[in-house]
């Protein structure tokens, strides 16, 4: 049983408040903090261990989280009521916290798949890949005709799956909104989890195939193919010529033979949703620990989100490698500011419902503990969406918040593997990279194993430390990206999970 001392969690000496480790009664005397719980506080939510001035900062991590929106007294539940948003002044500090990265004399190793290219997959699929809208029928119905018994016979194919999306048409063929498109279709496309594409449009929509294999530099090629329903000659044509032509792939596909391979050839893309007052105290710091560990090993880790490093940026900032990397991460927030304010919005539209039931109060909380997923290590370089990854250690890619459409451009630049924490519960999944879920608390994992892949929570419960299992993340990363299938995958999650972020207007 928990005893009073052990009641609250304190992040920094500096705090001015504590995270409740369990719902903490009204009248419960906090004895490390020599304070007693005003009214009852909810486990993961935030109580004063001073008194605050209204207009006065609170601070969390040792960093401001919001300022107190009336007079807070110590032992008070700090939340929505009394905790608001102001801007402040954050200072940069390009780079001043940079070390270059120490690696291990001996790397680990994974069984990967190793391409013709000499980049290295973690599944091996063949995918028929929409450019518009009008062609997602056609592409699930092909995909639909391959189930586990008709490539049974194909034991190193991970399987046949369709990306569909609901654009391609009612845009320019120019400009940003196609442009980014077509990085993400070309990313999938050509993705290291991918043998080989089929590519199906409808043939008179704004984003032509040709134009897309053009501006990506793309060739047709035998795991490259495409081809048009009106070309074709509608849709039954369409869909036997697709069957037809991935039964042609699949004995090709199937050839491939893993290999160990070192650990610099995983690129993780990293991810958080549906976050609580524990995700910065547990999964979050977890996962930054074993990026750590992946980037002293060689490997590549992705961190996204703009809208939710807000607040945090000056963080990361001071790990850049360079001025130049430092300040093109500060010119995509001042796009989102712009962005934001054009559309009427608000950067503190976060943390969602859900976000605050958890203990979650403003985004700069939600932003800090959001930030630890990335670890420690230097920001080697700045992405805008769906832009290829090729540097190696921890960077950053621009994208939404909104996990699906952040998590596709991840994939698109090049992610291998997907990690995503939550404290609230998640059911996501993804293709062509596999996606493993951290559980920031024991309730959650409890409630919802099936679609856990590691409990962060014995942080919370104070049975194991960020460092320990940190060191266990980072072995089922190696175990997944050699083959080991997720929760997520042993529930065929991925089909249904692809979202492009759409810019401008629809016409």
């Amino acid at each position: 049983m928990l005893q009073a001392a052990d009641l609250t969690i304190r992040l920094n000496p500096a705090d001015d408040v504590v995270i409740a480790r369990v719902e903490i009664p009204a009248g419960t005397e906090l004895i490390r903090e020599s304070v007693r719980a005003a009214v009852t506080v909810p486990a993961g939510h935030k109580i004063a261990v001073r008194d605050i001035a209204e207009g006065k900062p609170v601070r969390r991590y040792n960093q401001i989280i919001g300022y107190a929106t009336r007079p807070i007294r110590a032992g008070e539940h700090v939340h929505v009521h009394n905790l608001g948003m102001a801007h402040f002044e954050r200072d940069y500090a390009f780079g001043v916290d940079y070390r270059p990265t120490e690696f291990v004399a001996n790397p680990a190793t994974l069984m990967g798949i190793r391409r013709p290219d000499g980049r290295v997959g973690t599944r091996n699929y063949v995918a028929i890949v929409s450019s518009v809208n009008c062609s997602a029928h056609v592409s699930r119905r092909i995909a639909e005709y391959f189930t586990g018994e008709r490539i049974a016979d194909y034991p190193n194919v991970d399987g046949v799956f369709a990306i569909t999306h609901g654009t391609g048409c009612g845009m320019a063929s120019y400009g940003e909104p196609v442009e980014v498109l077509r990085r993400v279709l070309a990313g999938y496309a050509t993705h290291v989890n991918v043998h080989s594409t089929l590519m199906i449009g409808l043939g008179c929509e704004a984003n032509q195939i040709n134009d897309l294999l053009a501006a990506q530099g793309l060739k047709r090629t035998d795991q490259l193919q495409t081809f048009t329903i009106q070309e074709t000659g509608g849709t039954r044509k369409t869909i036997e010529s697709g069957i037809a032509r991935i039964k042609e792939l699949l004995p090709e596909a199937n050839k491939v033979k893993r290999e160990r391979v070192p650990a610099k050839h995983i690129t993780l893309g990293l991810q958080c949703g549906g976050s609580d007052g524990y995700s910065g105290i547990s999964a979050n710091p977890a996962l930054g620990a074993a990026v750590d560990l992946l980037v002293r090993h060689g490997g590549t880790a992705i961190l996204s989100e703009t809208p939710e490093i807000y607040g945090a940026e000056h963080l990361l900032t001071r790990r850049a490698c360079s001025r130049e990397v430092g300040e093109k991460l500060i010119e995509r927030i001042r796009w989102w500011e712009d962005y934001t304010a054009r559309l009427g919005g608000d950067m503190n539209n976060n943390p969602s419902p859900g976000n605050k039931a958890g203990g979650l109060t403003t985004i700069l909380e939600k932003s800090l503990g959001a930030a630890a997923k990335g670890g420690t290590t230097g920001l080697m370089a700045v992405y805008k969406y769906a832009e290829r990854v090729d540097a190696k250690g921890f960077v950053f890619m621009d994208t939404p918040g909104y996990d699906p459409v952040s998590a596709t451009g991840q994939v698109a630049g090049g992610a291998n593997l997907v990690c995503f924490t939550t404290g609230r519960g998640s059911a996501y999944g993804c293709k062509p990279a596999p996606s493993l879920k951290l559980a920031t608390n024991t309730a959650l994992w409890e409630r919802q194993e099936e679609d856990m892949d590691i409990n962060c929570g014995v942080i919370v419960d104070g049975k194991a430390n960020i460092q320990e299992v940190g060191q266990q993340f980072f072995e089922m990363i190696l175990k997944t990206a050699s083959g080991q299938p997720s929760k997520s995958e042993i529930f065929g999650y991925g089909d249904d999970e692809f979202a492009p972020w759409v810019l401008g207007p629809t016409m």
